[in-house]
């Protein structure tokens, strides 16, 4: 029986991967492992996704590492909220258009740019970098709760904080807490409203239903 064009570019591909991996194991074999530590990825996707970059050196494996390499020495978090920068501050802290008396508090940088993508909310942000959780032994030092505190009191004028954590026990728990932070202050805090389903997480919502949450927010 005949091999076919797409069988014999099958096997040409694998000899090609196969004989990169006999030439140099050692730094794809690490590079597999990094890319397994990637949310996402299994070991299996891993190894697949080296293989694909090998064949691709030119095309996209030598452009990712500039990517990665000018990320890792331009990109830092802004000193005032947490979101990813090039500068000191980022752009949403340093625009005077934006309400700073409206602090949204996310937990990562990935729910940040979720409720940015709706082009609906004109206040500024605060990152926490993550939740309390028991299990884990993540306590209010181990993110950005008490620089939270620190940043809403020394700042003037009647703020509101909305709780934009994820749906999660984890979220929920961490909302309580930065409540009865503020509960003996004056400072307004509010939460998303219903909508966000229970265990979701912002990053997965659609903007409609990010921005109607954030509208119709209520009092925590």
């Amino acid at each position: 029986m005949g091999w076919t064009c797409r069988t014999l570019s099958k096997i040409n591909y694998f000899r090609k991967c196969r004989k990169l991996i006999v030439d140099n194991s050692d730094p794809i074999e690490k590079l597999i492992s990094m890319l397994g530590k990637l949310p996402g990825l299994g070991p299996r996707s891993a190894r697949r996704a080296t293989l694909f970059l090998l064949t691709k050196k030119d095309l996209i494996l030598r452009p990712l590492y500039m990517a990665i390499k000018n990320v890792l020495e331009n990109v830092s978090l802004c000193e005032t909220c947490g979101n990813a920068c090039t500068d000191q501050v980022c752009k949403i802290c340093s625009d005077p258009k934006r309400d700073k008396n409206l602090i949204c508090v996310v937990e990562d940088v990935s729910d940040l740019w979720a409720i940015e993508r709706t082009r609906s909310f004109k206040g500024v942000f605060h990152v926490l970098g993550g939740t309390l959780s028991a299990i884990e032994s993540i306590g209010p030092e181990e993110i950005n709760i008490i620089e939270l505190q620190k940043r809403v009191l020394a700042e003037s004028g009647e703020k509101e904080l909305i709780l934009a954590l994820n749906a999660t026990l984890e979220g929920q728990t961490t909302s309580h807490y930065i409540a009865d932070l503020f509960k003996d202050t004056n400072i307004k805090v509010t939460s998303l409203a219903k909508g966000v389903p229970i265990g979701g997480e912002l990053d997965y919502l659609d903007e409609g239903t990010i921005s109607a949450a954030l509208t119709a927010r209520k009092d925590f």
